[in-house]
């Protein structure tokens, strides 16, 4: 997410718009059909991501390109090990259990040897950590969506609803800044904007598909969650003195500053579900 709070010219918000339906659009079919497709994905998307973060350390491509390929690699090499799509459990909510989620454990872990290789070849500890930052929740996405796409679904909505409320209640609302030195356009209404969309979205989703109660009151929290990892984002773009990821997405800068809230919500509940917090 890039700063959501910040006025946009005129002339980008149809650029912006079109945008962001057509991300919601392919995020939402590759979801429903599930499987590789999906995880072809998130894969492309934790490549890219890995390139933009290079980019922002000033690490040469080349070295960029490696860490991609690895860590997606990983991604793909873990998720069908531990998760193979010819296993995916059923569409049943009351077969998910806590322990269908212990081999997160040893998926996170795959992550340190790409994260090691690219930390050495490029001589930047930010490179090991960027692999860590961006393919341990995106791991988690993927165990998500082989346990029950539903899960996926809730992730998306309150990730969305934050992202969109925030921006609209910073816009019409305004009032005291959030973090005025790490990202100087958020403000106190948009963070309560965007928990309020959240809570919302997601219990309109979690009503729906009749998932476990903690889905209806969860929203909230992983709107709160959902900005705390926008402002690291923008701290670490502030750190490093640019504005945007990216330039990729018309209107929206770059992959990582649509996907940073995602990262955060989708480790946060893949989490809580690993606690058995989710259940009744």
């Amino acid at each position: 997410m890039s700063d959501a709070e910040e006025p946009i010219p005129q002339s980008d918000l149809p650029a912006r718009f079109a945008m962001g339906v057509l991300m919601i659009g392919v995020a939402l079919v590759a979801t429903i059909w599930g499987g590789w497709w999906f995880r072809a994905l998130v894969a492309a998307a934790v490549a890219i991501m890995l390139v933009e973060w290079a980019d922002m350390h000033k690490v040469p491509r080349r070295w960029a390109y490696v860490a991609a390929a690895l860590t997606a690699a990983t991604l793909l090499g873990a998720a069908e090990y531990l998760y193979a799509t010819g296993e995916q459990v059923d569409e049943v909510p009351e077969e998910l259990t806590a322990a269908l989620f212990d081999p997160n454990w040893l998926g996170f872990a795959a992550f340190a040897v790409p994260a090691l290789i690219a930390g050495l070849l490029s001589r930047r500890p930010a490179m090991a950590w960027g692999v860590l930052y961006i393919g341990i929740p995106s791991f988690a996405l993927l165990s998500l969506s082989w346990a029950w796409e539903t899960l996926v679904l809730w992730v998306f909505a309150v990730t969305w609803a934050t992202d969109i409320l925030a921006y609209f209640a910073g816009r019409a609302i305004g009032g005291p800044k959030l973090a005025p030195g790490i990202s100087p356009n958020k403000t106190w209404a948009g963070l309560i904007g965007g928990m309020v969309g959240a809570g919302l979205f997601g219990w309109l989703v979690a009503t729906w598909f009749e998932m476990e109660p903690i889905f209806l009151w969860a929203g909230a929290l992983m709107g709160a969650i959902a900005q705390a990892g926008d402002l690291y984002e923008s701290w670490v773009k502030r750190r490093a003195g640019v504005k945007d990821s990216g330039t990729m997405l018309p209107g929206h800068g770059g992959v990582l500053d649509r996907l940073d809230g995602l990262l955060a919500v989708a480790i946060a509940t893949t989490l809580l579900l690993m606690a058995g917090l989710w259940t009744g």
